[in-house]
């Protein structure tokens, strides 16, 4: 009984030490890893945020750009696409509405310009080149 007894004292102090020994290292983490353990999540969700900007917000902003500068460049004699399908030529642009003429019966349409999905006439020159200087 004295041997089990001795044999469980012995196995107690041992897990003591262990634990004893253990706890100590995880709390003397210095350096990188200290900063790591305190910070790691904050930096993966930071890097996670950046990710999602450059992946899907600024594409994104830069399409919306592109989109309101070809509406905003919307000219007299221009042939566009709606986002309905009407294919046509602009025969007036207000400040947000335009109106097209479509088909061989020159029906006359009065659109939104957010309706407007493509431009397909090219321009040389911007539409607002109305300075006294010469462009060269």
């Amino acid at each position: 009984m004295n041997m089990v007894l001795a044999d469980v004292s012995t196995a107690a102090q041992q897990a003591a030490e262990a634990s004893s020994t253990t706890g100590s290292t995880t709390q003397s983490l210095t350096g990188l890893e200290g900063f790591l353990a305190q910070y790691g999540t904050i930096i993966m969700l930071v890097l996670l945020g950046l990710v999602m900007y450059f992946l899907l917000i600024r594409p994104q902003r830069k399409r919306q750009k592109e989109e309101q500068k070809m509406r905003n460049d919307l000219r007299v004699g221009d042939e566009i696409t709606t986002i309905g399908g009407i294919v046509g030529r602009v025969l007036n642009v207000k400040d947000d509405v335009f109106i097209i003429e479509t088909g061989a019966d020159r029906n006359k349409m009065t659109l939104k310009k957010w309706a407007l999905q493509s431009n397909e006439t090219v321009h040389d020159t911007p539409a607002d080149d109305d300075d006294d200087d010469d462009d060269i």
